[in-house]
């Protein structure tokens, strides 16, 4: 018998538990909720979908979300809470207007990495007094959520930019599209896949998951939970800043209102998404399907005739829902293991 055929079976086997944890994953589960619920918004109003602008609206409404959950995914992996993006998406969006009124001719790029940089800064005060200060996220970054809104109202106060007052080639990065694909899609897919990456495939990836699941026997084993923490909230900002960048692009009005929010949406979105809000568990990818469905339900309630009340009940259902998911989750694979314990 030839090795290929003794090794068939295995084969085999290796191909149907791949596919079995496929199928049993929370990402599988949401992208099929996705799809039925366009195939319903669809079947209702053919332009959601077959026309220019519905496909066009499908893939770029949830560009710029799908990019501050990642962020938020990965500081919630740390069992931390980011509570201020929101807040960090207004000052950057409203700096990025500000840079081209204030400095005419200045490089996209330039404005784009200021963005990203400022919001990283903002990320890196939230990471600090979490790691050094030891105060809980929740409580820190409430009250940077405040000051940073309250920063951005002082600055802009009842004023606003409009997209006048911007570059053309700027805004027309907004509405881009390469192969029928929107650029700040693509920009948030890269967003994606160099985190995913780097969470699955990097020492310093899992370690954030090793910290999110057990902190103190995290700190005993040896692993720099402060390093990794104040990383993790770097990342959470620095993307915040990227989205308020994309925000600005996208709609070329902003005002110190913008954002207003967006740091619920990006929290329900990664744990909708599977993300633990207890930490140690979940994927970026999962948070970016969950901003994905977030907002097509959003879409797609009105088109249902679903009156705006219980648009947002069923949001907040699916997140209360995620939540108690995780936490039976995670009380039977307790109880698995302590079965396992007791026989063995």
């Amino acid at each position: 018998m030839s090795a290929d055929t003794r090794t068939a079976p295995d084969r085999q086997s290796r191909t149907l538990q791949t596919a079995r944890t496929l199928l049993a994953s929370r990402e599988t589960a949401i992208v099929i909720v996705i799809v039925v619920i366009i195939a319903v918004a669809t079947a209702m109003n053919q332009s959601f979908l077959f026309s220019g602008q519905g496909w066009r609206d499908l893939l770029l409404t949830p560009s710029i979300l799908m990019v501050m959950a990642v962020g938020s995914a990965v500081v919630i992996i740390t069992r931390n809470v980011d509570l201020s993006v929101g807040s960090t998406l207004a000052i950057t969006a409203y700096l990025t207007g500000r840079l081209f009124i204030d400095f005419p001719g200045i490089p996209i790029l330039l404005v784009v990495f200021i963005g990203t940089l400022v919001g990283a800064v903002l990320g890196l005060i939230n990471g600090a007094l979490v790691a050094y200060g030891k105060v809980p996220a929740l409580v820190v970054t409430l009250g940077t959520m405040y000051i940073y809104r309250g920063a951005v109202l002082t600055w802009a106060g009842s004023d606003r930019i409009n997209a006048s007052d911007m570059p053309r080639d700027f805004l027309h990065l907004g509405t881009m599209q390469i192969l029928s694909i929107p650029l700040l899609t693509i920009v948030a897919v890269l967003v994606l896949v160099c985190a995913g990456y780097w969470l699955s495939s990097t020492r310093s990836g899992r370690e954030m998951y090793a910290i999110g699941s057990e902190p103190e026997a995290a700190k005993l084993y040896g692993l720099p939970t402060t390093r990794r923490v104040i990383t993790a909230f770097i990342l959470g900002g620095a993307l915040a800043g990227l989205a308020g960048v994309m925000y600005a692009a996208r709609y070329g009005t902003i005002s110190a209102s913008a954002g207003m929010g967006w740091e619920f949406q990006a929290i329900g979105a990664a744990v909708i998404g599977g993300v633990a809000i207890f930490g140690g568990s979940g994927s970026v990818w999962g948070a970016a399907f969950g901003a994905i469905l977030l907002l097509t339900i959003n879409r797609t309630l009105p088109i249902i005739g679903i009156p705006d009340f219980w648009q947002r009940a069923v949001v907040g259902a699916l997140i209360i829902g995620a939540i108690v998911l995780d936490r039976y989750l995670s009380a039977r694979r307790h109880r698995q293991l302590q079965e396992a314990r007791d026989q063995t």
